[in-house]
């Protein structure tokens, strides 16, 4: 569990861990602006990004959600569900153009003479290329571009840390006379903050969380997530505030705080945040052109298309001024997004709870069922069929998702060279005997004599299918014997549910 948790949290760091965050203006408005207070925003933001994280991924999980309309139908209103997802909508393209302008300040700072718009052009096309390929492929690669960040931020920032003067006072002098920011108190803006990113991941998060069956993993995922985020944010925000008189008023503080140090590491620091706004913006444009033409997939590239120029138009506000008018209004979506999911998780917590003790038991009686090195007996079938119908998802659903995870599990056991998902072995139940009931006689035959059972009628009764009554026809043995020990395997039909073994037309029925 802990393996998969791991995986869990950096999948949903590196959603949060875009390029507005690595550029450093959302941790100088956000935060450095509010001066020694800002620090105690970081650690607001942190704690409601935990908690808010850990909510969308296990009702990602308790839903098992392919996309974010499936959660927000099932915790909210139909109004409500229909704001957030409009909010969704706005929020992707929203932060789809403010990656074009970012694009731009980037190339532009790095380079000078460049003209801000050739990097704004140049990713326009990038992106518009993009989306005539394989989106998946491509964003993969890119994707790999998100350690290379996180390395840069923790390395840069903590050698600033061990080398510059940390003048507390004096930083925060400057910090709340001369870094503006978009809102009127720290904690405001902690929490708009954390809406932003919340909007921004919700819908990766949820997808994130749908494709794992073990709900105590992707919260744990969650919780690790969050203390990333947590030491990644405290580490930029601290640094900032430090150096805040030579990088304010660039439009990328983290870029001019790497050319501090060195210029080379600022070329690839670029490259890296060049790289993590393309990433950005087609997975926003994306998103939101496969939203609206749900229905008319046909319509996607043209829908793609003219989002993309829109957004192009759009970004010569310039990335500064975008992100001190557009994030907010994203931010306050957000609050209402994290006060929903909160609330719908702490209520149905219980039940989540439940679900995922229900999917693990699932789980280990599917193992047993499918893996030939083990036992699995009549009770077990009726136990799982009773599991499946008790779930929160859908029978055929739940044998499904069980049934692939545990054959994928098998797939990769060493010790089993020869598994085959597509041919496992006959599926062995263990049927356990007991006591032969002997009928009750009225007047009892005192001259018969006791019957006596021969070797080869002892071996038909132990190879019959569990039954605890005895024929008509068929010899009684001592009542006294109890018939404690297994018999041997004999292949039996499957139960309804057919958890990936082989078919039988006499399946038994679901007790």
């Amino acid at each position: 569990m802990i393996k998969r948790a791991v995986g869990i949290s950096m999948a949903f760091v590196g959603v949060l861990v875009g390029a507005g965050f690595a550029s450093g203006q959302e941790a100088m408005q956000y935060f450095v602006s509010f001066g020694e207070m800002g620090l105690w925003g970081v650690l607001v933001a942190a704690v409601l990004t935990t908690i808010t994280g850990i909510a969308v991924l296990q009702l990602g999980s308790y839903f098992q959600a392919n996309e974010h309309t499936a959660v927000y139908n099932r915790v909210s209103g139909p109004i409500t569900s229909k704001i957030l997802d409009i909010g969704t909508l706005i929020t992707l393209f929203s932060i789809g153009f403010v990656m074009f302008a970012g694009a731009g300040s980037n190339l532009a700072q790095q380079f000078d003479g460049l003209p801000i718009f050739m990097g704004a052009l140049i990713m326009l096309i990038l992106v518009l290329l993009t989306g005539l390929l394989n989106v998946d492929k491509v964003t993969a690669v890119i994707g790999a571009i998100t350690p290379v960040i996180i390395i840069l931020i923790v390395g840069v920032t903590g050698y600033t840390l061990l080398t510059t003067d940390l003048d507390v006072a004096a930083a925060h002098e400057y910090a709340v006379n001369n870094v503006d920011g978009p809102l009127p108190n720290w904690w405001l803006s902690a929490m708009n903050y954390t809406g932003l990113n919340i909007m921004c991941a919700v819908s990766m998060a949820i997808v994130i969380g749908g494709n794992i069956l073990d709900n105590r993993a992707v919260g744990l995922g969650g919780v690790l997530g969050g203390l990333t985020t947590l030491l990644l944010l405290a580490l930029l925000v601290s640094s900032l505030f430090f150096v805040a008189p030579e990088v304010n008023g660039t439009d990328l503080p983290a870029l001019a705080l790497i050319n501090g140090i060195n210029p080379a590491l600022g070329y690839i620091m670029t490259f890296a945040i060049f790289g993590m706004i393309f990433n950005t913006a087609v997975g926003m444009f994306y998103a939101m052109a496969k939203r609206l033409t749900r229905d008319k997939p046909h319509l996607f590239y043209p829908v793609y298309v003219i989002a993309c120029l829109i957004g192009f138009a759009l970004s010569f506000v310039g990335f500064q001024p975008l992100v001190a008018n557009v994030y907010p209004i994203l931010g306050y979506i957000g609050i209402l997004m994290i006060a929903v999911m909160s609330f719908a998780w702490f209520k149905n917590r219980d039940k989540v709870k439940t679900e995922t003790d229900r999917r693990m038991r699932a789980r280990k009686l599917v193992a047993r069922k499918l893996d030939p090195r083990k036992r699995f007996n009549k009770k077990n079938e009726r136990e799982l069929a009773k599991l499946a119908n008790e779930s929160n998802m859908a029978t055929p659903e739940f044998v499904e998702v069980v049934s692939d995870e545990v054959l994928d599990e098998l797939e990769s056991d060493a010790e089993l060279e020869d598994f085959d998902r597509e041919d496992p072995a006959p599926s062995v139940t263990y049927v356990q005997h007991t006591k032969p009931v002997i009928p009750a006689i009225d007047e009892p035959d005192t001259t018969s004599a006791a019957p006596t059972t021969s070797a080869a009628d002892g071996a038909n009764t132990e190879t019959t299918a569990g039954s605890n009554a005895t024929p008509a026809n068929a010899p009684v043995g001592n009542p006294d014997t109890a018939i404690d020990t297994a018999a041997a395997p004999t292949t039996t039909p499957d139960a309804d549910l057919d958890f990936g073994g082989p078919e039988d037309s006499n399946a038994t029925q679901k007790s």
